[in-house]
């Protein structure tokens, strides 16, 4: 039985395959490569495709907290609409209340 997880990284690796891979180089501390190789081989990875990873999964995050900050905002935005429409009605309401005798 396959993993769902393992479908998934499947589909990943088929989609990258069919991408058109580009190089780029970059500088780190030694103490940061170092770190990086010691992970990679520990993740039984190569470092390139630690790298991507790693990335990938660093965008994933930054998408998801934009998207969190725009959804706030627009449930802000909503919640003083509601406010303001409260406030419109709110002797409406008490329009159609039967009177009461004192």
């Amino acid at each position: 039985m396959t993993s769902f997880t393992s479908i998934k990284r499947g589909i990943k690796m088929l989609s990258m395959t069919q991408q058109e891979k580009v190089r780029i180089n970059i500088q780190l501390p030694a103490e940061t490569k170092e770190k990086l190789f010691k992970a990679s081989s520990k993740q039984g990875k190569k470092v390139s495709a630690f790298v991507r990873e790693s990335i990938e999964e660093k965008l994933i995050q930054l998408d998801r907290q934009d998207f969190e900050k725009h959804m706030k905002a627009a449930y802000q935005d909503l919640a003083e609409e509601n406010m303001n429409i409260c406030e419109d009605f709110k002797f409406s309401d008490a329009e159609n209340l039967p009177e009461v005798a004192p």
